[in-house]
């Protein structure tokens, strides 16, 4: 697939979009970026537009959306025009999955709080360690997440 404008090989293309090499080839083989073309020396090579494209990826990763909402929303600007509400769509469900991430967040911080609280640092002994070994015998295993709660 012939793509006008300049071509950079990949490590050009990483520093152009902030995007390393390794992820550039990860992003190619789960269907992001078209696999780039090859140079006549078998380089890959990419066009300013695939560079924008990566860098837009990367800002959507850099706000934890996961690769399916990124796929999303790169299927709707192919699409263009009228999509604009599903694009609003794609954003409230990041932003629920935000939300439960904070409050699951606030917890943890409560729990770690507690937790730092076994070491005040005025006895002769810290008791955190203790206190994790008697979390780790009280505590219940919580089953795995369904496929369809994981963020990644």
């Amino acid at each position: 697939m012939s793509v006008p404008g300049p071509r950079h090989r990949i490590g050009e293309a990483a520093r152009l979009s902030g995007v390393s090499a390794a992820n550039i080839r990860y992003y190619e083989k789960e269907g992001l970026l078209a696999q780039g073309a090859r140079g006549e020396n078998s380089y890959r090579l990419y066009s300013d537009a695939e560079v924008h494209r990566l860098r837009f990826v990367r800002l959507c990763r850099a706000m934890d959306m996961s690769l399916g909402e990124v796929r999303a929303l790169l299927a709707l600007d192919v699409h263009g025009a009228g999509t604009d509400h599903a694009a609003c769509a794609t954003l409230d469900e990041h932003l629920a999955h935000v939300r439960t991430r904070l409050q699951e967040l606030r917890v943890l911080e409560r729990e770690l709080k507690s937790l730092r609280g076994r070491c005040d640092g005025t006895g002769d002994a810290c008791h955190v360690i203790e206190a994790l070994h008697a979390r780790a015998d009280t505590e219940p295993v919580p089953p795995p997440l369904p496929l369809a709660r994981r963020h990644v």
